[in-house]
Protein backbone atom coordinates (compact mmCIF):
# COMPACT_ATOMS: atom_id res chain seq x y z
CA UNK A 1 0.00 0.00 0.00
CA UNK A 2 1.37 3.28 -1.22
CA UNK A 3 -0.11 5.15 1.66
CA UNK A 4 1.40 3.29 4.32
CA UNK A 5 4.89 3.44 2.71
CA UNK A 6 4.73 7.07 2.79
CA UNK A 7 3.36 7.32 6.37
CA UNK A 8 6.79 5.11 7.15
CA UNK A 9 9.07 6.66 5.69
CA UNK A 10 7.70 10.23 7.39
CA UNK A 11 6.90 8.86 10.66
CA UNK A 12 9.02 5.16 10.67
CA UNK A 13 10.98 6.71 13.43
CA UNK A 14 7.60 6.41 15.56
CA UNK A 15 7.38 2.67 15.39
CA UNK A 16 7.34 0.63 18.73
CA UNK A 17 10.49 -2.07 18.02
CA UNK A 18 9.31 -5.45 20.31
CA UNK A 19 5.53 -4.14 20.70
CA UNK A 20 4.80 -8.23 20.94
CA UNK A 21 6.13 -8.14 24.30
CA UNK A 22 4.03 -4.75 25.60
CA UNK A 23 0.92 -6.25 24.32
CA UNK A 24 1.91 -9.84 26.59
CA UNK A 25 2.62 -7.85 29.18
CA UNK A 26 -0.90 -6.32 29.14
CA UNK A 27 -1.99 -9.91 28.23
CA UNK A 28 -0.65 -11.47 31.68
CA UNK A 29 -1.78 -8.50 33.89
CA UNK A 30 -5.49 -8.92 32.28
CA UNK A 31 -5.23 -12.58 33.14
CA UNK A 32 -3.75 -12.26 36.71
CA UNK A 33 -6.61 -10.19 37.28
CA UNK A 34 -9.42 -12.20 36.35
CA UNK A 35 -7.52 -14.83 38.94
CA UNK A 36 -6.97 -12.58 41.59
CA UNK A 37 -9.93 -9.90 41.16
CA UNK A 38 -12.19 -10.64 38.26
CA UNK A 39 -14.51 -7.38 39.59
CA UNK A 40 -11.68 -5.51 38.81
CA UNK A 41 -11.70 -5.76 35.55
CA UNK A 42 -15.13 -3.91 35.38
CA UNK A 43 -13.41 -0.89 35.73
CA UNK A 44 -11.21 -1.47 33.07
CA UNK A 45 -13.66 -2.36 30.18
CA UNK A 46 -14.00 -0.81 27.06
CA UNK A 47 -17.96 1.33 28.21
CA UNK A 48 -18.65 4.22 26.55
CA UNK A 49 -21.59 5.03 28.59
CA UNK A 50 -18.74 4.90 31.03
CA UNK A 51 -16.64 6.96 29.01
CA UNK A 52 -18.87 9.75 28.02
CA UNK A 53 -18.86 9.72 31.73
CA UNK A 54 -15.42 10.90 32.47
CA UNK A 55 -14.19 7.41 33.04
CA UNK A 56 -11.91 7.92 29.82
CA UNK A 57 -8.78 5.23 31.15
CA UNK A 58 -11.20 2.75 29.79
CA UNK A 59 -9.93 3.78 26.26
CA UNK A 60 -7.09 2.40 27.37
CA UNK A 61 -7.16 -0.49 29.81
CA UNK A 62 -9.78 -2.48 28.42
CA UNK A 63 -5.99 -3.94 26.32
CA UNK A 64 -5.96 -5.62 29.54
CA UNK A 65 -8.77 -8.65 28.53
CA UNK A 66 -6.76 -11.46 27.93
CA UNK A 67 -7.80 -13.21 24.45
CA UNK A 68 -8.53 -16.22 26.62
CA UNK A 69 -9.16 -17.04 30.04
CA UNK A 70 -8.66 -21.04 29.68
CA UNK A 71 -6.44 -22.64 31.70
CA UNK A 72 -2.74 -21.56 32.93
CA UNK A 73 -1.37 -23.87 31.06
CA UNK A 74 -3.39 -23.19 28.10
CA UNK A 75 -1.95 -19.61 28.43
CA UNK A 76 0.77 -19.80 28.73
CA UNK A 77 1.64 -22.35 25.91
CA UNK A 78 -0.20 -20.08 23.75
CA UNK A 79 1.69 -17.05 24.96
CA UNK A 80 4.71 -19.28 24.37
CA UNK A 81 4.25 -20.76 20.65
CA UNK A 82 1.43 -18.65 19.27
CA UNK A 83 1.23 -14.87 20.58
CA UNK A 84 4.78 -14.23 21.16
CA UNK A 85 6.54 -16.29 18.07
CA UNK A 86 3.93 -15.11 15.69
CA UNK A 87 3.88 -11.45 16.62
CA UNK A 88 7.48 -10.92 16.95
CA UNK A 89 7.97 -12.66 13.79
CA UNK A 90 5.49 -10.16 11.85
CA UNK A 91 7.10 -7.29 13.22
CA UNK A 92 10.28 -8.29 11.46
CA UNK A 93 8.97 -9.65 8.32
CA UNK A 94 6.68 -6.02 7.37
CA UNK A 95 8.78 -3.94 9.70
CA UNK A 96 8.35 -1.80 13.14
CA UNK A 97 6.29 1.23 11.68
CA UNK A 98 3.91 -1.18 9.55
CA UNK A 99 2.93 -3.71 12.85
CA UNK A 100 2.85 -1.13 14.94
CA UNK A 101 0.86 0.24 12.86
CA UNK A 102 -1.39 -2.65 12.31
CA UNK A 103 -1.87 -3.32 15.91
CA UNK A 104 -2.71 0.19 16.70
CA UNK A 105 -5.31 0.52 13.87
CA UNK A 106 -6.81 -2.64 15.33
CA UNK A 107 -7.28 -1.06 18.47
CA UNK A 108 -8.57 2.09 16.65
CA UNK A 109 -11.22 0.65 14.92
CA UNK A 110 -12.57 -1.55 18.32
CA UNK A 111 -12.72 1.51 19.78
CA UNK A 112 -14.81 3.25 17.06
CA UNK A 113 -17.31 -0.22 16.62
CA UNK A 114 -17.71 0.34 20.95
CA UNK A 115 -19.24 3.62 19.88
CA UNK A 116 -21.19 2.57 16.90
CA UNK A 117 -22.64 -0.19 19.09
CA UNK A 118 -23.23 2.36 21.59
CA UNK A 119 -25.36 4.72 20.00
CA UNK A 120 -27.35 1.60 17.60
CA UNK A 121 -28.25 0.58 21.31
CA UNK A 122 -29.34 3.84 22.08
CA UNK A 123 -26.68 4.78 24.82
CA UNK A 124 -27.13 1.26 26.91
CA UNK A 125 -24.18 0.04 28.70
CA UNK A 126 -22.52 -2.53 26.80
CA UNK A 127 -21.29 -6.00 28.35
CA UNK A 128 -17.30 -5.63 28.85
CA UNK A 129 -16.53 -8.72 27.52
CA UNK A 130 -17.60 -8.32 24.17
CA UNK A 131 -15.21 -5.98 23.27
CA UNK A 132 -11.45 -7.93 24.35
CA UNK A 133 -8.09 -8.37 22.21
CA UNK A 134 -9.24 -11.89 21.24
CA UNK A 135 -10.20 -10.60 17.51
CA UNK A 136 -7.13 -8.42 17.15
CA UNK A 137 -5.11 -11.65 17.95
CA UNK A 138 -6.48 -13.12 15.34
CA UNK A 139 -5.85 -10.52 12.86
CA UNK A 140 -2.45 -10.79 13.47
CA UNK A 141 -2.62 -14.74 12.91
CA UNK A 142 -4.16 -13.71 9.62
CA UNK A 143 -1.70 -11.41 8.31
CA UNK A 144 1.08 -13.61 9.56
CA UNK A 145 -0.47 -16.64 7.56
CA UNK A 146 -0.61 -14.37 4.73
CA UNK A 147 3.10 -13.73 4.71
CA UNK A 148 3.13 -17.41 5.28
CA UNK A 149 0.84 -19.57 3.65
CA UNK A 150 2.99 -22.32 3.35
CA UNK A 151 4.83 -23.14 6.79
CA UNK A 152 3.85 -26.00 8.41
CA UNK A 153 3.05 -25.93 12.44
CA UNK A 154 1.98 -28.69 14.45
CA UNK A 155 -1.45 -28.72 15.51
CA UNK A 156 -1.78 -30.26 19.41
CA UNK A 157 2.10 -30.67 19.38
CA UNK A 158 1.62 -33.46 16.74
CA UNK A 159 -0.41 -32.80 13.57
CA UNK A 160 1.57 -31.10 11.07
CA UNK A 161 -0.90 -28.28 9.04
CA UNK A 162 0.14 -25.48 6.96
CA UNK A 163 -0.60 -22.12 8.03
CA UNK A 164 -3.32 -21.25 5.13
CA UNK A 165 -5.00 -23.94 6.50
CA UNK A 166 -5.26 -23.09 10.13
CA UNK A 167 -6.11 -19.44 8.55
CA UNK A 168 -8.92 -20.74 6.17
CA UNK A 169 -10.41 -22.66 9.40
CA UNK A 170 -10.40 -19.69 11.57
CA UNK A 171 -12.37 -17.31 9.15
CA UNK A 172 -15.28 -20.36 8.78
CA UNK A 173 -15.31 -20.30 12.48
CA UNK A 174 -15.58 -17.05 12.65
CA UNK A 175 -18.22 -16.74 9.67
CA UNK A 176 -20.18 -19.28 10.93
CA UNK A 177 -20.05 -17.32 14.86
CA UNK A 178 -21.68 -14.31 13.06
CA UNK A 179 -24.35 -15.92 11.17
CA UNK A 180 -25.17 -17.65 14.40
CA UNK A 181 -25.52 -14.11 15.54
CA UNK A 182 -27.67 -12.88 13.27
CA UNK A 183 -29.97 -16.08 13.39
CA UNK A 184 -30.48 -15.17 16.84
CA UNK A 185 -31.05 -11.44 16.79
CA UNK A 186 -27.82 -10.54 18.74
CA UNK A 187 -26.61 -8.54 15.19
CA UNK A 188 -24.75 -6.53 17.23
CA UNK A 189 -22.30 -8.82 18.73
CA UNK A 190 -21.02 -8.89 14.91
CA UNK A 191 -19.85 -5.26 15.32
CA UNK A 192 -17.02 -6.17 17.92
CA UNK A 193 -15.99 -8.92 15.28
CA UNK A 194 -16.13 -6.98 12.13
CA UNK A 195 -14.24 -3.73 13.92
CA UNK A 196 -11.28 -5.38 15.52
CA UNK A 197 -10.52 -7.30 11.93
CA UNK A 198 -11.02 -4.35 10.35
CA UNK A 199 -7.70 -3.74 10.16
CA UNK A 200 -6.69 -7.13 8.80
CA UNK A 201 -9.70 -6.35 5.85
CA UNK A 202 -8.12 -2.70 4.70
CA UNK A 203 -4.29 -4.14 4.74
CA UNK A 204 -4.91 -7.39 3.07
CA UNK A 205 -7.95 -7.26 0.90
CA UNK A 206 -7.55 -3.34 0.15
CA UNK A 207 -4.27 -3.67 -1.00
CA UNK A 208 -2.69 -7.24 -1.03
CA UNK A 209 0.10 -5.62 1.31
CA UNK A 210 1.20 -9.29 3.11
CA UNK A 211 1.34 -10.84 -0.66
CA UNK A 212 4.81 -9.36 -1.01
CA UNK A 213 6.24 -10.73 2.06
CA UNK A 214 5.13 -14.16 1.01
CA UNK A 215 8.25 -15.89 0.58
CA UNK A 216 7.66 -18.03 -2.70
CA UNK A 217 6.43 -14.50 -3.89
CA UNK A 218 9.65 -13.00 -3.22
CA UNK A 219 11.76 -15.82 -4.55
CA UNK A 220 9.69 -15.77 -7.61
CA UNK A 221 10.56 -12.11 -8.26
CA UNK A 222 13.92 -12.44 -8.12
CA UNK A 223 13.96 -14.87 -10.53
CA UNK A 224 11.81 -13.03 -12.81
CA UNK A 225 14.58 -10.28 -12.69
CA UNK A 226 17.34 -12.59 -12.74
CA UNK A 227 16.03 -13.76 -16.05
CA UNK A 228 15.06 -10.31 -17.48
CA UNK A 229 18.96 -9.32 -16.89
CA UNK A 230 20.89 -8.17 -19.70
CA UNK A 231 23.44 -10.93 -20.10
CA UNK A 232 27.16 -10.28 -20.55
CA UNK A 233 29.59 -11.98 -23.40
CA UNK A 234 29.02 -15.62 -21.37
CA UNK A 235 25.39 -15.51 -21.30
CA UNK A 236 25.12 -15.09 -17.53
CA UNK A 237 22.98 -12.31 -16.19
CA UNK A 238 24.16 -12.73 -12.22
CA UNK A 239 26.88 -9.96 -12.74
CA UNK A 240 24.50 -6.69 -12.16
CA UNK A 241 25.64 -4.15 -10.57
CA UNK A 242 22.95 -2.61 -8.21
CA UNK A 243 23.01 0.76 -7.27
CA UNK A 244 21.69 0.70 -3.76
CA UNK A 245 21.95 -2.17 -0.84
CA UNK A 246 20.70 -1.87 2.82
CA UNK A 247 23.43 -2.11 5.33
CA UNK A 248 21.21 -4.26 7.37
CA UNK A 249 19.25 -6.80 5.32
CA UNK A 250 21.16 -6.32 2.39
CA UNK A 251 18.31 -6.02 -0.02
CA UNK A 252 18.91 -4.43 -3.21
CA UNK A 253 16.70 -2.03 -5.62
CA UNK A 254 16.68 -5.96 -7.74
CA UNK A 255 14.59 -7.25 -5.24
CA UNK A 256 11.98 -4.96 -4.55
CA UNK A 257 11.67 -2.21 -7.00
CA UNK A 258 9.62 -0.62 -4.59
CA UNK A 259 12.09 -0.28 -1.81
CA UNK A 260 13.13 3.05 -0.77
CA UNK A 261 16.67 3.72 -0.26
CA UNK A 262 18.38 6.56 2.62
CA UNK A 263 21.59 7.17 3.53
CA UNK A 264 21.81 7.86 7.34
CA UNK A 265 23.52 11.45 8.37
CA UNK A 266 24.11 10.29 11.87
CA UNK A 267 26.37 7.28 11.39
CA UNK A 268 30.04 7.58 10.46
CA UNK A 269 30.41 6.58 7.33
CA UNK A 270 28.43 6.13 3.84
CA UNK A 271 25.76 3.48 5.65
CA UNK A 272 22.47 3.70 3.63
CA UNK A 273 19.42 1.68 4.59
CA UNK A 274 16.15 0.54 3.23
CA UNK A 275 12.84 1.57 4.35
CA UNK A 276 12.53 -0.82 6.96
CA UNK A 277 15.89 -0.19 8.75
CA UNK A 278 16.13 3.62 8.01
CA UNK A 279 14.50 4.26 11.24
CA UNK A 280 15.35 1.19 13.08
CA UNK A 281 18.56 0.55 12.72
CA UNK A 282 21.71 0.84 15.62
CA UNK A 283 23.51 3.95 14.61
CA UNK A 284 27.45 3.22 13.63
CA UNK A 285 29.55 5.35 15.68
Amino acid sequence: MKFIDKLERKYGRFGIPNLTVYIIVCYVIGYALTIINPSLLNWLSLEPAYILRGQIWRLVTWVLYPPSTAGVLWFAIAVLFFYYPIGTSLERTIGTFKYTLYIFSGILFTIIGAFILYFLLGGNVLVGSVFSTYYISLSTFLAYAMCYPDMSVLLMFIIPVKMKWMAVFYVVIVAYEMIQYIMAGAWYLVIPIVASLLNFIIFYFGSKDFSRYNPKEVHRRNEFRRAMEPRGRTGSGGGAVTKHKCAICGRTELDDPNLEFRFCSRCNGNYEYCQDHLFTHTHVK
